[in-house]
């Protein structure tokens, strides 16, 4: 199945980790896309900020959409704090940014501070904290493909980091539960309208469907696999799936969860250096 043959294309990029490499591939692959990352586009893997600077110039050129992953989420709780310190002077809230920012450094972040030697909530790098300003946690894709932040009155696809917005025990705001729950964690209702909806979040073995809920996260930082679904409202497109430096082999350690769905693989030249983009 293809692309839409109106409108622009929107393709997906789930949970990139570090991995610039296969950014700047997906780039070279869709030159023409608008790109919509899923969130979790740091931590773990090697090149974080360089990640992070492709999809800012993307951002820039209005050719990408940015959505929020429980690691940028995590990044966010320190400099949040601090920067209220910065106006209150309120010890307490320089307390919780120290504890947000341990926690962040506990679940990932400590890769990012090997990148940056002096990563500190007084040294948090501003082309990071720009990042983390932009992102956005739910959003809409109509056949067009314009992306909303408001359920829109045609049908659409919902794209959301890890589930879609739902009450939860543990997350009274469904936009942070969108965050965080894992596929077994549902059965996840849709709003009427919606078609099926786009996540990563959770590592899978190939690109899954479960229900109406596509799962994309291939575990890229160590498999050097990047799934890449153009998004279609009535249809669902095939899977590109990027193979790049990486042991595909550990995927057999994910689940196979639901029904596979159609891919292709394309190799990625090795070690091509990401280019700077004019």
């Amino acid at each position: 199945m293809s692309a839409p043959t109106t409108g622009r294309m929107v393709v997906v990029i789930p949970d990139l980790h570090g991995r610039a490499d296969l950014l700047q591939a997906a780039i070279d692959l869709y030159p023409a896309a608008h790109f919509l990352s899923l969130g979790d586009a740091i931590d773990r893997g090697p090149r974080s900020l360089e990640t992070v600077r492709l999809l800012m110039e993307l951002y820039a050129e209005g050719r990408a959409t940015l959505l929020m992953g429980n690691h940028e989420r995590m990044a966010l709780e320190g400099v949040k704090w601090y920067q209220q310190y910065l106006g209150t002077h309120d010890l307490g809230d320089y307390r919780k940014a120290v504890e947000g920012m341990k926690w962040w450094m506990k679940n990932g972040g400590e890769t990012l501070r090997r990148e940056i030697s002096e990563l500190t909530l007084e040294r948090f790098p501003k082309l990071l904290s720009d990042y983390l300003d932009v992102l956005r946690r739910v959003v809409y894709v109509t056949e067009d493909g314009e992306i909303h932040d408001k359920l829109p009155e045609e049908p659409s696809v919902l794209v959301a980091h890890a589930s879609p917005p739902v009450r939860h025990p543990e997350y009274p705001n469904p936009e942070s539960a969108a965050l965080w729950l894992r596929p077994f964690e549902g059965p996840f209702a849709l709003p009427e309208g919606v078609v099926y909806s786009i996540h990563g979040h959770t590592p899978v073995r190939v690109p899954l469907r479960l229900g109406r809920h596509i799962y994309l996260d291939l575990g890229a930082y160590e498999t050097g696999l990047l799934a890449l679904l153009p998004v279609t409202v009535q249809t669902l497109s095939t899977v590109t799936v990027l193979t790049g430096r990486g042991d595909a082999r550990r995927t057999e350690k994910y689940p196979m969860i639901g029904e596979r769905i159609s891919a292709r693989a394309v190799a990625v030249k090795p070690d091509e250096p990401t280019r700077q983009r004019n």
